[in-house]
């Protein structure tokens, strides 16, 4: 059984943007993000005055809030606070350098910021390498149990393929998938079947090497 792909290109979608939320337990990093979202606040307010409308404030609301994420929490979900702190170092480092005086102290900051930027990059790859095992033991775990949605979702989380154009999945009748739980299903019944017709009904060696990828 195969699976017909078609690219399939949405216009006009607003794309939506998923922070790293979970940074919020952590003390310090709330902290900073309750005084970076209230500065913004007050910038805005101190920009626009009283006379300003309801969706003038809504849009001032919404773009300090998104900013303020963009700027404490950030994207990836794998990078830990740890990480982002040594982050937080290196560009301190690297202010140092531009705010130098003398050439001695500008030597000096500058071996400084290598030490805290190598130490930054080794602890990315930590963090990336972590959650790549992370989620492949849970899609080992999803195979074993025959959880085939969650199976799914984590190796799409794997392919890191969500931002490219969108390739709805062609059903039966040839039409294509746009809803996202109807591909999901769709899938879902692919898998079963690509499980049912590769689990062997005798043994190993006795298998004929000419056989192809199931259909």
């Amino acid at each position: 059984m195969k699976l017909k792909l078609k690219k399939h290109w949405t216009m006009g979608r607003t794309i939506s943007q998923k922070f790293n939320t979970a940074f919020l337990q952590d003390t310090n990093k709330l902290n900073k993000f309750k005084i970076v979202l209230s500065n913004k606040f007050q910038a805005f307010h101190d920009l626009n005055g009283e006379g300003t409308t309801v969706e003038s404030n809504w849009k001032g609301i919404k773009e300090a809030i998104t900013s303020t994420c963009h700027e404490v929490l950030g994207h990836k979900k794998w990078i830990t606070v740890d990480t982002l702190d040594k982050i937080q170092e290196r560009r301190n480092k690297k202010a140092a350098i531009n705010t130098s005086r003398t050439r001695a102290e500008k030597a000096k900051a500058q071996a400084e910021y290598a030490v805290v930027n190598k130490q930054v990059k080794r602890s990315i790859r930590t963090d990336k390498r972590k959650y790549v095992e992370g989620l492949a033991t849970t899609a080992e775990k999803a195979a074993r149990e025959g959880n085939m949605r969650q199976l799914y979702d984590t190796t799409k989380k794997l392919s890191g393929n969500r931002r490219k154009p969108e390739r709805p999945v062609i059903s039966k009748e040839g039409e294509v998938i746009s809803n996202i739980e109807e591909q999901q299903n769709r899938w879902v019944e692919h898998f079963q079947r690509t499980l049912e017709s590769i689990t062997p009904t005798e043994p190993t060696q006795h298998r004929s090497s000419t056989h192809g990828s199931p259909n």
